[in-house]
């Protein structure tokens, strides 16, 4: 039974405090739409995603009326796409085009899933498709896409590693004119997960059901409020007022996940209680770790604050929910974060700062502008150290940089919306493509050898 006083705390988080659901995310299985031609593949993946998300709009705006909880984003995610076009290399962005029909036909803001797992290996169709991506988000407008290169099991496949680094940088240049845009809907991860909701790295897993509704529900300006009044607060009382504040915000997803697959007709898989900022004031990881005593996120103590938070915002879900997922913690995008896009401003964080950040927090280089000249080799280095943090360290990491064509730095570059703006940050200017271009691949951690 919930009781009069928390529907009133609850009013007052999204009156006051930045509650929303961020996003209701249908995954949706297309293994058996895969054919031997990319155009018949292409058709059955637009019916069957027409078919099984045409409501997934209506519902959502529904459920945000009847419990007074605005939900931003609803999306689709759907199977790794390269599991689908081995019979058709060449004519991979078919497909994504009528991914992208698709999510326009359902009203959905993003597709996720144009996606490919090669951690420990590839093989030339996933190699054709991986080097399709770039094509296939200057070609659409709601297509995400992810590529795994490692996890802790099976070391990072440093071939893959290398090339993503071309990858992300001709992604940006054939968006030049949204200033390298595609590379904003490009993550690559290590050691992804099957059931993320948020974009632009959510993907259907194959061990997923056929249809499953996944929520992400974001609430720093819940968290950076309830600290506001307790400015006395010991470390310890901080991490108890994070966990019962969590615990409030992954009951609100919770009913709302629950409510939504009921309606859907799918199962209810996960909610993922990330907190996920906007550049909207009030609504800023950075703003939290802020208000535990930093004067500005960057300072030392940073990295020891974000750990504070991730770890008591994950105690405090676990105790809402049994079906807490995806990845659950606290993102750092620079350019989605006001905090964060103020600080780099500032100087008072910068990549290698960011990189140490990312052992303790949810996933890692996170929607970072860096010149358009950055050699893609140093874009594989970035690639390769996140990937190592997140394999030694049992972790996902992930990389979404975005090389903008035609600035350097001190420029900045202006995405709009949630994407927000950022300014372009110094990269090390130290050559390491004599260590990218080995090849080859980083084994796993002895850690790892265990079953």
């Amino acid at each position: 039974m919930i009781s009069k006083n928390e529907i009133m705390e609850t009013i007052d988080m999204v009156d006051r405090e930045h509650l929303d659901i961020r996003t209701v995310t249908m995954g949706i299985s297309l293994l058996s739409c895969a054919r031997g031609s990319a155009k018949e593949t292409a058709r059955l993946c637009y019916d069957k995603i027409c078919g099984r998300a045409q409501n997934i709009v209506k519902v959502s705006e529904e459920l945000s009326k009847i419990y007074g909880i605005p939900i931003i984003n609803k999306r689709v995610s759907v199977t790794p796409a390269s599991l689908l076009t081995a019979a058709f290399c060449g004519e991979e962005t078919v497909l994504a085009k009528a991914l992208d029909d698709a999510a326009k036909e359902c009203g959905v803001d993003f597709l996720g899933g144009y996606s490919a797992l090669v951690h420990k290996g590839m093989t030339s169709a996933e190699k054709s498709f991986i080097e399709s991506i770039p094509e296939a988000l200057a070609a659409t407008d709601r297509l995400c896409s992810s590529v795994n290169v490692g996890s802790s099991k099976s070391g990072i496949n440093m071939n893959a590693v290398a090339l993503m680094g071309k990858i992300v940088k001709r992604a940006a240049y054939l968006t030049r004119n949204k200033d390298g845009l595609g590379a904003a809907k490009l993550v690559v991860f290590c050691n992804a997960v099957e059931d993320n909701p948020f974009m632009a790295g959510a993907f259907h897993g194959i061990g997923e059901g056929e249809t499953v509704i996944n929520v992400g529900v974001s609430g720093p300006g819940v968290v950076h409020y309830a600290l506001k009044n307790r400015k006395d607060a010991t470390i310890d009382e901080i991490s108890e007022i994070i966990k019962k504040t969590a615990f409030k915000i992954t009951r609100a997803g919770a009913l709302i996940a629950r409510e939504a697959a009921e309606r859907l007709g799918a199962e209810f898989g996960i909610v993922d209680l990330s907190l996920a900022p906007t550049p909207v004031m009030g609504d800023s990881v950075a703003h939290i770790l802020e208000e535990m005593g930093l004067m500005s996120v960057g300072a030392h103590g940073t990295t020891a604050a974000l750990a504070l938070l991730n770890d008591a915002v994950k105690k405090g879900g676990v105790m809402a929910s049994s079906s807490v997922g995806g990845l659950s913690g606290a993102f750092i995008p620079v350019s989605e974060d006001i905090g964060m896009i103020n600080a780099a401003n500032i100087g008072a964080i910068d990549i290698n700062k960011l990189e140490a950040m990312t052992a303790v927090c949810s996933v890692g280089i996170d929607m970072v502008a860096i010149a358009g000249d950055t050699p893609e080799t140093t874009i594989s280095g970035i690639i390769a150290d996140e990937a190592a943090i997140g394999m030694i360290n049992n972790k996902t990491t992930a990389v979404r940089v975005i090389p903008v064509p035609d600035k350097k730095v001190g420029d900045t570059v202006k995405f709009g919306g949630l994407l927000g703006e950022a300014p372009i940050m110094k990269v090390s200017p130290y050559d390491c493509s004599g260590f990218i271009g080995r090849g080859g691949r980083i084994s796993a951690p002895i850690h790892s050898n265990k079953n």
